[in-house]
Order: structure tokens, then C-alpha cells, then sequence
């Protein structure tokens, strides 16, 4: 425990109001918490790139977020880094008690659901909140991500899809009303807005009927256009053309001979 120790150390010197650092000693939850948020993202580019040095370093960072919020908190008399590592060990073995107990647990993933519903229900009565099936879903998510977790707390009452073709059909509904709102009253941006946000939402009810991440996908197709993309730009310059001085015609041409491409290279890794 000696590199943890260390780090807490650091991180109290760092914060010391007469010898520490003025950025880290001015910060607040609320300044900090977008660095949070970001270097979780960079946790996720590491493991996509397969970066396991990289995701060593990313992971070291998201590390000291948590140790600088914890000390922020210990500052103001609330909690300290100990009280936040011993709050997840008592929350994962509270959560498994097929491990931890020797209980017979026929379906794991149902009874841990079932355990984390009645943890946020006696949390909301605590608080004084309304105990909704949909309570407690952070609105700081991304979108997307948040779209799947309402969806899967909507179906825990039974509120879905029996299968991912009744989702289908409802994104071909939803794109009908985006072109129909863009074809008869384009300079409704609001309107434009709300039909779009409609199918994004049944875009990532359809990714968790498929059981996959939303977020992880659009990250693939961002990386797969980046890739093909800069292809265009290498194979035009090397022909003395630039991207933005060729006709449409030429440019798709440049588009599919990048696909082609891509898929000879994928072709040849595997």
C-alpha cells in the first residue's frame, strides 16, 4: 500500500493552503469534476487502442481524480479517501453474495439487480425522494449512455420491446418524422431538434436490445471515419489535389478507394 499512501501524500501536500500548489489549492468539486469525466474517457481510447502502457498511465490518472476529490471532501469534514475505498468493498460484497456468502444464486445478473433496486429505493427514501423506476439515473451521463440506462430501467417493469425488431421498426418511424419535419418546416430548428433526439434515443434502445455500447460504436465509426478520411487527404496530395479543390464526383471516388483500402488492410491482418 505504500505507492497509495505516497499518492495521498502528494495530493495533501499538493493542497496545503501556505505550501502547496495555487492551481490544485483554488479547485472545488465542481472545477475538477470535468477532468473527472475526461480522463475516464481517456481510460476508454487506451483500452480501445489496445494501449495496455498507455491505459497503465490513463488509469494512474483517473486514480488521482478520485484521490483529489476525496481529499477535497476530507478538507470540508465529510469523507477521506479510506471511507470511499471501504464503501465500494462493502458494495461489491454486498452485491455478491454468490461469492462472499456461499448463497445459492440461481441468475446472477438478477439478483444483482435486484439487490442495487432495493439499495437505491432505501437511498431515495433516505433522501426523500420519489421512488421512481427511473429515479437516480445521473443526468451527467452522455446522452447516449443515459438513454440506454432509462430504457433498461424502463424494462425492469416491463415497459419494452419484446425484441429488438419492434425497436427496428420504431428508428424507420422516427427517421420518417425527422425528413418530414426537415421537408415541410426546415427552419424549425426546435422541431428538427426534438424528432432528432427521438431517434437518437431509439438508435441506443436499439444497441441495448443488441447488447452492445452505444458509446463504444460511435467511437468506432468516429475512429473508422477519421481513418478514411485522412486517406483521401494523403492520396490527393500525393497527386498535387487538395480535398476542398475537387468535385464531388472526384471526392467520392477518393472516399470509396479508401474504403477498399481499409478493407484490404483488414483483409491482411486476419
Amino acid at each position: 500500500m505504500k505507492p497509495l499512501e505516497d499518492l495521498l501524500d502528494v495530493m495533501a501536500r499538493l493542497r496545503d493552503p501556505e505550501r502547496g500548489c495555487p492551481w490544485d489549492v483554488k479547485q472545488t468539486f465542481d472545477t475538477i469534476a470535468p477532468y473527472t469525466i475526461e480522463e475516464a474517457y481517456e481510460v476508454a481510447d487506451a483500452i480501445q487502442r489496445n494501449d495496455l502502457e498507455d491505459l497503465r498511465d490513463e488509469l494512474g490518472d483517473l486514480l488521482f481524480q478520485v484521490v483529489f476529490h476525496a481529499r477535497m471532501a476530507e478538507e470540508h469534514g465529510h469523507f477521506a479517501f479510506p471511507d470511499v475505498a471501504a464503501a465500494i468493498r462493502d458494495k461489491i460484497v454486498r452485491r455478491h453474495p454468490h461469492v462472499f456468502e456461499q448463497a445459492r444464486v440461481d441468475d446472477v445478473s438478477v439478483s444483482w439487480e435486484a439487490i442495487k433496486a432495493e439499495e437505491r429505493a432505501r437511498k431515495l427514501e433516505a433522501r426523500g425522494e420519489d421512488v421512481s423506476a427511473l429515479s437516480d439515473v445521473s443526468v451527467a451521463l452522455p446522452g447516449l449512455l443515459r438513454a440506454v440506462k432509462l430504457t433498461r430501467r424502463a424494462a425492469r417493469v416491463g415497459f419494452d420491446w419484446p425484441d429488438a425488431r419492434g425497436v427496428l421498426e420504431k428508428i424507420r418511424e422516427e427517421l420518417d418524422e425527422v425528413e418530414e419535419a426537415y421537408r415541410q418546416t426546415p427552419e424549425r430548428q426546435d422541431l428538427l431538434e426534438e424528432e432528432l433526439g427521438d431517434l437518437l434515443f431509439a438508435t441506443a434502445n436499439l444497441a441495448r436490445h443488441l447488447k452492445l455500447d452505444p458509446e463504444a460504436a460511435l467511437r468506432r465509426a468516429n475512429a473508422k471515419f477519421e481513418s478514411r478520411f485522412r486517406h483521401m487527404e494523403r492520396a490527393l496530395g500525393g497527386q498535387g489535389l487538395s480535398l476542398d479543390r475537387v468535385d464531388f464526383e472526384r471526392r467520392e471516388q477518393a472516399w470509396e478507394a479508401a474504403k477498399r483500402e481499409e478493407r484490404r488492410i483488414q483483409g491482411n491482418e486476419q
